[in-house]
C-alpha cells in the first residue's frame, strides 16, 4: 500500500532530515571556531572582561602533533600565524610583575568565538617540546576541538617558519638566554641578565 499525502512516516521523515540537518550545521560550527589573538594593548582589558574566570588545563590535554614538536618550533609558527605574543618576560619586568620563579618567555592570549578565554605559553623556554594549554573551566568541553583546530592552523596553514627574538630566564639553572629563529636556524645563546631588566 503506498502512501500518500501527509502522513505520519512522512512527517517523521521529515523531521529526522531537518534535525540531521540542523545537527550537521551545529558540527560545523562548532568543528571551526574563531580563534583571535589578544593584542599587547588590549590586556588590561582582557584581564577586567574575565577577571572571575576559574582556569584549567583540563580539556587541552588530548595530545595532538603540536605537543611533540620542539616549542621553540612552535613560537616561530605562532609568529608566523599570529604575529608577537601578546606579553613576554618583556613585559612583565617592566610592567612590575615579574617573579623570577614564574618566568616565561612568550605568552599567546586568545578569545574564542568571541567569548571564550584560552591562553598558552612555553613549558621551559627553549629546552621542552609543547605548550602549556589554560582555558575557562566552565568551557572544558569544547576545549579539545579549540585545541585541534589551533593544531590545523599551525601546522597546515603556516607554510614559513618566522623569525623572532626572546628573553628567557630559567630559574633551575639561575641562567638569562636570548632565544631566536635567524636566517633558518634555532638559537638560544646564555647571556648576562639584560640591563634594561636591571
Amino acid at each position: 500500500m503506498m502512501m500518500t499525502g501527509n502522513t505520519p512516516m512522512k512527517k517523521t521523515i521529515s523531521l529526522l532530515l531537518f534535525l540531521f540537518a540542523f545537527s550537521t550545521a551545529a558540527v560545523a560550527q562548532f568543528d571551526d571556531p574563531d580563534i583571535r589573538k589578544v593584542e599587547k594593548s588590549e590586556r588590561a582589558q582582557f584581564e577586567r572582561q574575565f577577571a572571575n574566570i576559574n582556569w584549567t588545563g583540563q580539556g587541552l590535554y588530548n595530545p595532538t602533533t603540536i605537543d611533540r614538536i620542539p616549542t621553540v618550533e612552535l613560537r616561530s609558527r605562532l609568529q608566523a600565524k599570529f604575529g608577537e605574543p601578546t606579553q613576554t618576560i618583556d613585559d612583565l619586568i617592566v610592567g612590575g610583575n615579574f617573579r623570577m620563579a614564574q618566568a616565561v618567555q612568550f605568552e599567546y592570549w586568545f578569545i574564542i568565538d568571541d567569548e571564550i578565554p584560552m591562553m598558552i605559553l612555553d613549558l621551559d623556554g627553549p629546552f621542552e617540546n609543547g605548550l602549556v594549554y589554560v582555558g575557562a573551566s566552565r568551557y572544558i568541553d569544547m576545549m579539545p576541538q579549540v585545541k585541534r583546530t589551533l593544531n590545523r592552523m599551525l601546522m597546515n596553514e603556516v607554510s614559513e617558519l618566522a623569525s623572532f627574538s626572546d628573553y628567557f630566564y630559567s630559574p633551575e639553572r639561575d641562567q638569562w638566554y636570548r632565544v631566536e629563529y635567524k636566517d633558518g636556524e634555532f638559537s638560544h645563546e646564555t647571556i648576562n641578565r639584560p640591563a634594561a631588566f636591571n
